[in-house]
């Protein structure tokens, strides 16, 4: 069987050689044909492919279907990008035809067509999952800007200046003089906070 080595360190202090030499006996004692191995050096797991050259590498030779399969040490050095991510990588593997061995978890690993497709099903279940998990927590801190800009009068995200800075604002504004960009250095706001206090000043006089 052909195989692909990936193998991959967060650092530059850690080294990928204990990693190979695992892999590199592992198919030795199958009798497996290592086709190439490809090493990302400093560079995290949780990076997008297109962020890992190796990697980016490996798929697009996984489409071209120069190996069999693709051997990691553990699942987390093929990608630490979430669930979500980890699944469409072994699908989009599995798509190819190559599957996907874990070193040190064979129970996470597609090479066996038996479990195959059960396994992809289940991380497949527990990504969609984790999704809806995320989906709802964007939706609570949402609802806790939009409850917190309710109360303090502030747009959703932004957080209340102090009253006492918010009278000096107006009231530098209604004396006149002064620009808005000079008014929120002296009083050390954004400018744009001060923009916005004018326009409610503007309003109140219209």
């Amino acid at each position: 069987m052909r195989v692909a080595i990936y193998a991959r360190v967060s650092t530059d202090e850690q080294d990928t050689e204990n990693q190979l030499l695992q892999l590199r006996a592992w198919c030795a004692a199958a009798g497996h044909e290592i086709v190439n191995e490809y090493v990302d050096q400093a560079v995290s797991g949780a990076k997008s492919a297109k962020k890992r050259p190796k990697f980016a590498a490996l798929l697009v030779d996984a489409h071209k279907r120069r190996f069999d399969i693709v051997l990691c040490w553990a699942l987390d050095r093929l990608s630490r990008e979430g669930m979500m991510a980890t699944v469409d990588y072994l699908q989009q593997f599995a798509s190819y035809g190559v599957a996907f061995h874990s070193y040190t978890e064979p129970l996470l690993s597609t090479d066996n067509e038996l479990v195959r497709d059960i396994l992809l099903s289940v991380m497949a279940s527990l990504a969609k999952q984790e999704r809806i998990r995320h989906v709802e927590r964007v939706k609570a801190g949402i609802e806790r800007a939009r409850t917190r800009g309710t109360k303090s009068g502030e747009p959703i995200g932004r957080k209340p200046i102090a009253a006492a800075k918010e009278k000096a604002i107006r009231a530098a504004l209604t004396a006149g003089g002064k620009g808005i960009i000079k008014i929120a250095h002296e009083i050390g706001v954004g400018v744009g906070t001060v923009h916005r206090i004018a326009r409610e000043v503007r309003s109140v006089t219209v």
